[in-house]
């Protein structure tokens, strides 16, 4: 038997096929482009989510044997508010997780206490919940004709299996689910002029949700396989790195940044701003602090030097001390610990000696500080983590995984495989869909390097942060 991952990412659409030993027999990814009509506002268009998939999934069967593919998972990034009309036909572009234009919605709902009781976490304004009520007021009849509302993995199923279905890790990101009861809350939805029919069906992660139809399979050559829940991007790259037990950890360095943690019971604590989401198999939960822009921020600064992210941190050789020069990363507004939809990002000790190479350094600090601000926060909820995983691309750097395990004072570990880390997740959860695999099939990936904390320079990074602290807080109104 055979099993297919599929990860649909902010910029790309990645595919990996893996055989019941969980080796990866073949891989494939397709870009995905990202629009952004007005300052905070973020989207992409649902058709070429399903254009990906099919070319994705078509390329692996040309080049392997797929004819024993019994499962697929799906993975995505969270949050986006895929709206749908009777028909299943999109009715407007999907507002991704980094849409920030529903930031008055948002605080509106969050003034009302049943959200933070119920979901167990502050109203973000990169939640679906207030993005929907943004169209509700602002294209009311768009609003009028909504039959479902999707995130975006779940409009992808929807393509690929007929089924208006979601799971539970995804839907905590709505401000709609009652996390600790694992289900739609009828109280939450009619605050926002909803109903539970516009809600898709839920299931557990590790649970089927459809079949393949039989015009995909013919499409791509592949059998009609069961389709597990799946899992949004983080969950999924959790069981993708075996972080289900209680205490395990990982840090992720994608478009986005997150620290992230499984616990075995729900503990909210909204004050934080840490997210407190279902895992994607039964019975356990998870916790997250997620800032905005990690590799996001290099990206920035790429375009504007016009050198590449390799090329800015290529040579910066062996950590250092904290430079004078700081960044702070909220180009788009913050998450954790802030909850600061309007803040942005600055640079401050500028002078004639800084050049592109010390700009970077200063972004990667400035990055890693906001990380440490999320340790800070995880550890306020009673969540301490002394080890963790290091995924997503900006782990290409090392001089980074340095800066990030000695600030943060932690040891870090670089699977073999660490970018496909949320579609092995996937692959996992449509096994366990599939078969009578369990969640204990999640196991650690290969290690390919451990990174220790470079002791002598914590305490100088310690202080770095504090500055990288005081900043914000002088800076915030500005």
């Amino acid at each position: 038997m055979k099993f297919i991952g599929l990860d649909l990412g902010t910029s790309s659409l990645k595919a990996i096929l893996v055989d019941e030993d969980e080796r990866i027999l073949g891989e494939h990814a397709v870009p995905l482009t990202v629009t952004r009509p007005q300052s905070g506002w973020s989207e992409q268009d649902p058709q070429s989510w399903c254009d990906a998939a099919i070319t994705a999934l078509s390329a692996l069967a040309a080049a392997h044997d797929c004819s024993d593919v019994t499962g697929i998972g799906l993975a995505g990034h969270m949050h986006g508010a895929t709206l749908i009309g009777k028909n299943d036909e999109v009715l407007r572009p999907c507002m991704l997780w980094n849409d920030t234009r529903s930031h008055a919605q948002a605080a509106a709902m969050d003034k009302t206490p049943a959200f933070r009781d119920l979901t167990g976490n502050i109203v973000f304004p990169g939640f679906t919940a207030p993005k929907v009520d943004w169209v509700r007021e602002n294209e009311p009849n768009n609003f009028a004709r909504i039959a479902k509302v999707l995130l975006p993995k779940d409009y992808l199923r929807l393509f690929l299996t007929g089924e208006h279905v979601s799971e539970l890790s995804d839907a905590a990101g709505t401000s709609w689910l009652d996390t600790g009861k694992r289900d739609w809350s009828d109280d939450l939805l009619s605050a926002c002029r909803l109903t539970r029919e516009q809600m898709p069906r839920l299931v557990e992660g590790s649970a089927a949700s459809g079949k393949l139809r039989a015009e995909i399979a013919a499409q791509t050559g592949l059998p009609q396989a069961i389709v597990a829940g799946g899992a949004g991007d983080n969950a999924a790259a959790a069981i993708g790195a075996g972080v289900v037990q209680d205490g395990t950890a990982f840090v992720s360095l994608g478009t986005s940044g997150v620290l992230f943690a499984a616990n075995d019971r729900y503990r909210p604590d909204p004050a934080t701003a840490v997210h407190t989401f279902c895992h994607a198999v039964p019975d356990t939960w998870h916790q997250m602090g997620v800032i905005l822009a990690a590799t996001d921020a290099l990206e920035w600064l790429s375009c504007l030097t016009g050198q590449t992210a390799a090329q800015l941190t290529g040579d910066l050789g062996p950590l250092q001390a904290p430079s004078r020069t700081l960044f702070l990363p909220y180009l788009g507004g913050e998450r954790t610990p802030h909850n600061d939809a309007n803040i942005r990002g600055q640079f401050l000790h500028l002078d004639q000696a800084t050049d592109a190479q010390a700009a970077a350094r200063a972004v990667l600090e400035g990055v890693t500080y906001a990380f440490a601000d999320c340790q800070d926060a995880l550890a306020a909820t009673g969540t301490t983590i002394t080890a963790a995983l290091a995924m997503g691309g900006g782990t290409r750097s090392r001089y980074w995984l340095d800066l990030i395990a000695t600030t943060l004072n932690i040891q870090l570990q670089l699977p073999e495989a660490g970018d496909f880390g949320a579609a092995l997740g996937a692959a996992r959860l449509g096994m366990m869909a599939s078969t009578d695999a369990g969640p204990e099939i999640a196991t650690l990936p290969p290690i390919a390097t451990t990174i220790d904390p470079t002791l002598a320079l914590h305490d100088d990074l310690k202080a770095g942060h504090a500055r990288y602290r005081k900043a914000y807080s002088v800076l915030k109104d500005l």
